[in-house]
């Protein structure tokens, strides 16, 4: 992130590397050294330190919301030979929950960021997030829901009206029913709530899906937190 708001696909080459050096270093919670070297230096930040980060920021974009001026040719450049991100979020696909900005008006290198409708854990977005954590060495993995998510509300439509959707936006939100079908005596509303369950069973889902994820959470050094961003008022609230 740049000053003034402080104040205010995997490589083939990396792919080559992973495969060369050995799955028994994935097994162990962590890359091999010279994975690391080649990517550079990770963040210095704890899984602590870089939530409070993230809160930090969102708490500044909620009372500031002012667009900040940021030096992105300067970032750019930084980061062109490496990168170094502090928090990886699993996201929505929705145009009206951008990670950078939802948290503080982040730049260039800062947010290791995969997104989707319904912030979902596939084959894609898992291999995403252990190679952000194993080899960038992202010491915070964010969930984050929203309010009013399209592909939940979907997902509760499946529950109470049976509906169907055309192509593969049907198997896309089958993970989101078991959370809805969780969720539907509960009071309040049921598509957020269903996004609050949802997002809590994706976070679950990264260490049960992942020994190399697990391993790096049993360590402490990585953080798993599922959220929740409200489309009205611009406040991150975390559900753990």
């Amino acid at each position: 992130m740049n000053r003034d708001c402080e104040k205010q696909g995997i490589a083939r080459r990396d792919l080559l590397k992973l495969g060369a050096l050995g799955v028994v270093a994935l097994g162990l919670g962590g890359m091999p050294r010279q994975a690391r070297a080649a990517e550079g230096a990770p963040t210095a930040l704890s899984p602590d330190e870089a939530l409070a980060k993230l809160k930090a920021g969102n708490k500044r974009y909620v009372s500031h919301p002012e667009l900040c001026s940021i030096d992105l040719a300067a970032q750019r450049s930084a980061a062109a030979a490496h990168q170094a991100p502090w928090a990886t979020i699993i996201s929505c696909a929705d145009s009206r929950v951008p990670p950078e900005l939802v948290f503080g008006g982040h730049g260039v290198g800062e947010l290791f960021v995969a997104r989707n409708a319904g912030n979902l854990v596939d084959t894609a977005t898992l291999g995403t997030v252990e190679y952000g954590a194993a080899v960038l060495g992202s010491p915070l993995i964010v969930v984050l829901a929203h309010t009013s998510c399209g592909a939940v509300k979907a997902a509760c439509d499946v529950v109470t009206k049976n509906t169907t959707y055309p192509g593969a936006i049907g198997p896309m939100i089958e993970p989101i029913v078991p959370a809805a079908l969780a969720v539907k005596s509960e009071a309040g509303d049921f598509v957020n709530n269903a996004a609050k369950a949802s997002a809590k069973r994706t976070a679950a889902r990264l260490t049960a899906a992942s020994t190399l994820i697990a391993g790096l959470a049993s360590a402490g050094k990585v953080k798993i937190v599922p959220a929740i961003y409200d489309l009205k008022t611009g406040v991150v609230t975390y559900l753990d």
